[in-house]
């Protein structure tokens, strides 16, 4: 025991990992969840704030941040900054983090023309009087999807749609050891 009455062993705080889901499927955090067991080896290694794990709604100090999804309104570009702020170490995961992925599928359209077209209340199915939502509470979308590193640093890229839980896992380990990850033929897939 410590002078201070702390045990020795937990005098030292663990890193600290959180997550964030942007404009995306939610795909990459199934994978994050994929590493099944591996789960309470990453307990005993870190602390977990924000994340699928805690249900945290905001982000204290990290020093790794993982954030999937790429950013299609305002809410999505302040919640990627204020996590920005707040990781020592940002890192994209997935497609859609890295070059907007699928949701960029819509880039070359006009947001402004596709929502009057299904919001038309001229529109079968709708109810008389639809209109585009016009409520203060959604977030203004952004007329293209952009990757997250358009808008912040990013210092580690972990490609695929999406990435393997073994490759979560590789470049999780490798940041805590201090390492760059490097994910080889195996650990990346484009299929």
């Amino acid at each position: 025991m410590g002078a201070d009455g702390t045990h020795a062993d937990t005098a030292r705080a663990k890193p600290r990992i959180a997550t964030v889901s942007l404009a995306g499927c939610f795909g990459c955090h199934m994978s994050f969840l994929d590493i099944d067991e591996r789960l309470f080896e990453l307990v005993e290694l870190v602390t977990f704030d924000r994340s699928p794990l805690t249900d945290l709604k905001h982000c204290g100090d990290c020093d790794i941040g993982l954030v999937e999804g790429g950013l299609c309104n305002a809410e999505n570009v302040h919640v990627l900054r204020e996590f920005r702020a707040r990781c020592k170490v940002l890192v994209a995961v997935g497609a859609c983090a890295i070059n907007g992925g699928l949701p960029a599928q819509r880039n070359a359209l006009d947001v402004g023309r596709i929502l009057l077209d299904v919001y038309d209340h001229g529109r079968p199915g709708l109810a008389a009087g639809s209109a585009v939502p016009n409520d203060p509470e959604l977030p203004l979308p952004l007329a293209k999807v952009h990757p997250i590193h358009e808008v912040v640093h990013v210092d580690h890229f972990l490609p695929g749609c999406p990435p393997s839980a073994d490759a979560i896992w590789a470049c999780i380990t490798a940041l805590l050891a201090g390492r760059a990850p490097t994910l080889g033929h195996g650990l990346i897939h484009y299929d």
